[in-house]
């Protein structure tokens, strides 16, 4: 009986390692992606996609609106950008400058805003 469970106890842990071993190796695979990616879409378009549909966008910041808020505006028109501080990562940008930003969209009844997941000055 004890020969069974140990046998048994043997068996689970080297799946178990199995398992861990290959999501390891799959979370390596998607952070080392350098291909294409998404295509830059503008706010006339991103205004007109469904909810969650993922974006990146570029063009510019024109103000802080306040509550992690900003106003953001390319050549086709403004949308309001929900950009956490984390995200910032030490950049500096005005209104001047020239930004990437990647995210989602998020769609609600009467408003339509992206949810940024990274922005980057170019």
């Amino acid at each position: 009986m004890k020969r069974n469970l140990l046998i048994c106890c043997i068996l689970l842990f080297g799946l178990t390692g199995l398992a861990l071993s290959a999501q390891e190796d799959s979370q390596e695979d998607s952070y080392g992606y350098k291909g294409p990616g998404l295509d830059a879409v503008t706010v006339e378009t991103a205004k007109n996609l469904q909810d969650d549909y993922p974006v990146l966008m570029r063009g510019k910041i024109e103000r802080f609106l306040g509550d992690e808020k900003y106003l953001f505006t390319d050549e086709t028109g403004n949308i309001i950008v929900e950009i956490d501080n984390e995200l910032w990562n030490g950049i500096s940008v005005n209104q001047n400058d020239m930004v990437e930003i990647t995210g989602e969209v998020d769609k609600e009844l009467l408003r339509v805003e992206i949810d940024a997941s990274s922005i980057k000055k170019i």
